[in-house]
């Protein structure tokens, strides 16, 4: 997910967002069944908008406070330099030879990308026994954070500009690129072979505002990863619970334009004493999204509206997918990925959902509200300001109600519909362009470009039997959603079921056909245009009514904006950075304490060991997804079955922070972030520190399991001195 700038509110983009729901994520207290409390006597906690601190401000005198520790600015330097985003993770540096840490989930795409034929790496796992056998992943990059600008007063100023809401949100826009595009052009002057990315970053929905520049780094090749079954011990049944017992963690090298690993002086060494007891840890990393600073009514919105949908939406494609994965075994491999993060997403909504319909924490969000509101309103001129913004933004929930499931309907063509009407409106688009002069559009549709785009127009990997599916579910949600009220649906119907009406459309369309549409591309704009196509008839004919409602919905959402930004304004007048700001996928630093916590009517281990592993293997009598593989079924004598496998500690995580480190006060790497416990769900809204736990893997587990598991002596000389092997 990109920052949050001037974007919509949680409604649209939220279907995009769960791609950062990979780790670390919270479900419902039981504290409240039946309300045995006042609500209007609970008090907000202290810490109930989490601890995601932003190095832009870092609390140091709150660690003195918390912890007796004061990091000094080379500590924050060096820490930040240290850590880098991935597309939807964070990694770390471990060496200074360019090795880096993250999950092994957050290696999924990396394997599928180098596999070869005839291998399996997700199930096998890869080990790279030398340099010249480390695989490039294409398309894979790192970005390394290495400048901070305060840019508030530019994009405010321009935010003021405007006279409407929308034109208040279009000229913060417009100057968020402006100054991201004045950045990219300085650095590229500066040094043509410098790879900068530049991202302004909203920060208290619009109270501040930061230049993020980072580093690219593009040649990323994969040095390791454990098999699936042991990086993702116990499957979905586990996932999103402790006590665990998986070895989550993949390796990758970064390498320079001279094709040899990067010179990077900015590394976590690895701890000689893994996590302990109590003690202060911190997780460095890129949470992706929360939503805690958002106001109760727009709370209540996503509970009743926006995740209600988007679990339907992925309980849905959840079982297509399988279905279709149990009847053809052989692309197993093609779709496994889509699968875990489908379900992975399903657990952790559902807990969001369920974090939401938790009185309790709702009342602690509401007593929140009150606090702040009322700090407001003690000041004159902040409650002239700001006063009646809450009310305007609760009027716009109601509103915005009315329109949801229609709006949804219509955006499921972006997201997990079927490829029929993904190719049509790739084909609209595609005319309309090619009716403008060459000077007027896009690149990728001019000059030699444009052949290259015909070639890769249709996806390489269509399946019509899928893809039946897919359009059938499609066609139920939106005739849930319009009943008969839609002229573009009911002849697209034809008076048929969805079942039917799909099974007669997959016969009827020539957009199945690859050569048929690369010849509708060699033809004219006109002729695509006016086809009798079933799916481009129907987006033509719906673009009558869906277009008036998308823009009256934009311009709801629009205004929802622009007072999110007032609120939040006000918000970081009155406590500053005294409250972090909600994750925006930047990176952050998160404290906590290495700790158990009572669940169940007992209490949870604040580790766990390689002895819990093999319980569970032979306690599930070996079956799936508590197998192991055959490497791991009979370990060595030297095997220490007692070393520290996964922990638990109180920093504060969500999606996105897969793969980031868990240093100590010295930076050292204690252990890496690869889940939440289940009852830390509601961390999507609130933070809950006496029972939300992060899960991570324990340094001493990698080394061990490196060195007599998987005898890779070469990596384990590397992680433990920071340096490759002469």
């Amino acid at each position: 997910m990109t920052n949050l700038r001037f974007s919509k509110i949680y409604s649209i983009a939220m279907i995009t967002a769960i791609t950062l729901v990979s780790c670390s994520t919270y479900q419902a207290t039981k504290s409240t069944q039946g309300l045995y409390f006042n609500p209007d006597t609970v008090k907000a906690g202290r810490f109930d908008n989490g601890k995601m601190w932003t190095f832009d401000y870092p609390p140091t005198a709150y660690f003195k406070e918390a912890y007796n520790f004061s990091p000094s600015s080379e500590w924050y330097a060096k820490t930040r330099l240290s850590a880098l985003r991935l597309q939807g993770c964070t990694a770390s540096f471990i060496s200074d030879d360019g090795l880096f840490l993250t999950n092994h989930n957050c290696a999924r795409y990396a394997l599928d990308k180098v596999n070869r034929p005839g291998e399996d790496l997700p199930d096998s796992g890869f080990y790279a026994p030398t340099l010249a056998d480390e695989r490039r992943v294409e398309g894979m990059y790192a970005d390394q954070l290495v400048l901070i600008k305060d840019v508030t007063q530019e994009v405010q100023k321009a935010f003021e500009t405007g006279t409407t809401d929308e034109q208040k949100v279009e000229n913060g826009n417009v100057e968020i690129k402006k100054i991201e595009k004045e950045y990219w052009a300085k650095y590229k002057n500066e040094d043509p072979a410098d790879s900068m990315v530049f991202q302004v970053v909203t920060f208290y929905n619009g109270g501040k505002y930061s230049l993020y520049g980072y580093h690219r780094y593009t040649d990323v090749r994969l040095v390791f990863a454990p098999q699936m079954v042991v990086a993702y011990f116990g499957g979905d049944y586990d996932n999103f619970t402790y006590p665990r017992y998986d070895l989550d963690f993949s390796l990758f090298r970064i390498y320079g334009a001279d094709g040899k690993p990067i010179h990077s002086p900015d590394y976590f060494k690895w701890s000689k004493n893994g996590p302990q007891e109590n003690e202060p840890v911190f997780v460095i990393g890129n949470p992706g999204r929360t939503s805690r600073l958002l106001t109760v009514s727009q709370l209540k919105f996503m509970r009743d509206y926006s995740y209600p949908f988007i679990i339907n939406l992925l309980n849905g494609l959840d079982k297509i997918y399988s279905s279709y994965v149990a009847k053809h075994p052989s692309e197993k491999l093609k779709y496994q990925t889509r699968i875990f993060g489908i379900s992975n997403s399903i657990k952790a909504i559902t807990g969001y959902l369920g974090g939401l319909r938790d009185p309790y924490l709702m009342a602690r969000k509401a007593a929140f509200e009150r606090e702040f509101r009322a700090e407001v309103e003690k000041n004159p001129a902040l409650e002239e300001k700001y006063g009646n913004v809450w009310s305007k933004i609760s009027a716009l929930q109601k509103k915005k109600a009315d329109l949801f499931q229609k709006v949804m309907a219509y955006n499921t063509f972006r997201f997990g519909g079927s490829a029929y009407f993904t190719i049509a409106s790739k084909l609209l688009t595609y005319a309309r362009e090619m009716s403008l002069p060459e000077n007027q559009r896009p690149k990728n549709m001019t000059g030699a470009e444009l052949d290259s785009f015909k070639v890769k127009f249709f996806p390489a990997d269509f399946s019509k039997s899928l893809n039946q599916q897919l359009l059938t579910f499609q066609l139920s949600s939106m005739l849930s959603a319009f009943g008969t009220t839609n002229t573009a649906l009911n002849e697209l119907l034809g008076g048929r079921t969805p079942q039917e009406a799909s099974d007669y459309l997959v016969n009827s369309t020539t957009l199945g056909d690859s050569a048929k549409v690369v010849a509708m591309l060699n033809g004219s704009p006109e002729a695509i245009l006016n086809s009798q196509d079933p799916f481009i008839r129907f987006l033509v004919s719906s673009e009558k009514s869906s277009g008036p409602l998308q823009m009256a919905y934009g311009k709801l959402e629009a205004q929802e904006t622009s007072n999110s930004i007032s609120l939040g304004r006000a918000l970081f007048e009155i406590y500053g950075t005294s409250i972090p700001p909600d994750a925006t996928f930047t990176l952050r630093i998160a404290d906590g304490v290495v700790k158990g916590y009572p669940y169940n009517g007992t209490i949870a281990p604040w580790h766990t060991t390689f002895y819990g592993m093999y319980n569970r293997y032979y306690s599930f009598q070996k079956q799936f997804p508590w197998s192991l593989p055959s490497d791991w079924q009979n370990p060595p004598a030297d095997f220490n079955l007692s070393t520290p496998l996964d922990f638990v500690a109180t920093n504060d995580i969500i999606g996105g922070n897969s793969g980031s480190p868990v240093i100590d006060e010295n930076r050292h790497i204690v252990g890496l972030i690869f889940d939440g416990n289940i009852e830390s769900l509601p961390g999507d809204f609130i933070y809950v520190p006496n029972v939300n736990r992060s899960v991570a893997v324990a340094s001493e587990a990698i080394p061990q399991a490196l060195k007599y598991i998987y005898h890779a002596d070469r990596l384990v000389n590397e992680i433990e001195t920071g340096k490759l092997e002469q």
